[in-house]
């Protein structure tokens, strides 16, 4: 099975690259994941007119797609027409072995991020069991380097933290930093995904986006380049996968 994670669309700003949109739906068709997952800010303002040109992009992407808000999507009550357009904010699959379960950590108008007790049980009731489990938010649980003073993590981090080492949670997927980064704590990897087509870039950083290759065995992550197309093997996971 094959997983893309992608992030940080940012599609109807001024910093959004044609060029690199077009060579990520390319490089997507090559590898023809099974699930595509975005962890939000497709948008940069959460209008609808802006929801109409992310979603006709997003169609171009053939596989299923798992998609959450970010930040930018929930401002303007954009979090409203997400629902009308993508549907629910917490999309889950479950199948081939996996478990995946998207959760909105957006706050209207504001850029913090916030889980909430609310979903909590959620969070329990579809991650309890076996198999390879993955969580998919937008924002990121730790601080990730070179990305400047610290000011969005989820208010409540550290009671999802718990969490996903309580419930075994394998993989948690976010975006908004713009960064990819890879923590591991206890045995949970926290996975950042870059931005794939913006130039909202830090440093020296490029456009690019994670993609999974899911065995019987094992998983293996590779930072995929959009501007060339280029592949870095980012961890090789051959743990006990139930």
């Amino acid at each position: 099975m094959i997983l893309a994670h992608i992030s940080d669309l940012h599609l109807t700003g001024k910093n959004f690259v044609p060029e690199w949109g077009e060579n990520l739906i390319k490089i997507l068709d090559e590898k023809k994941p099974d699930i595509v997952v975005v962890t939000g800010d497709i948008t940069d303002d959460g209008y609808i007119h802006e929801y109409e040109i992310a979603k006709r992009f997003l169609d171009k992407i053939k596989a299923r797609k798992i998609v959450v808000p970010g930040n930018h999507d929930a401002r303007n009550k954009g979090y409203e027409i997400f629902e009308e357009i993508f549907g629910t904010r917490y999309p889950f699959y479950k199948g081939n072995g996996i478990t995946l379960l998207g959760i909105d950590s957006s706050e209207p108008d504001i850029d913090d991020g916030h889980i909430g007790r609310e979903n909590y049980g959620l969070i329990r009731e579809k991650m309890e069991g076996e198999g390879l489990k993955f969580l998919a938010l937008h924002h990121h649980l730790i601080p990730i380097p070179g990305t400047g003073r610290e000011r969005n993590i989820p208010i409540d981090a550290g009671d999802v933290l718990n969490l996903c080492i309580e419930l075994g949670i394998n993989f948690v997927l976010s975006g908004h930093k713009h960064l990819p980064w890879v923590w591991k704590l206890e045995n949970t990897y926290f996975i950042a995904a870059g931005t794939a087509c913006s130039r909202r870039l830090k440093g020296k950083s490029y456009p690019s986006f994670n993609l999974f290759r899911i065995a019987e065995n094992r998983v293996e992550m590779m930072e995929i380049n959009v501007e060339s197309g280029e592949e870095r093997k980012i961890l090789d996971y051959t743990g006990d996968i139930p």
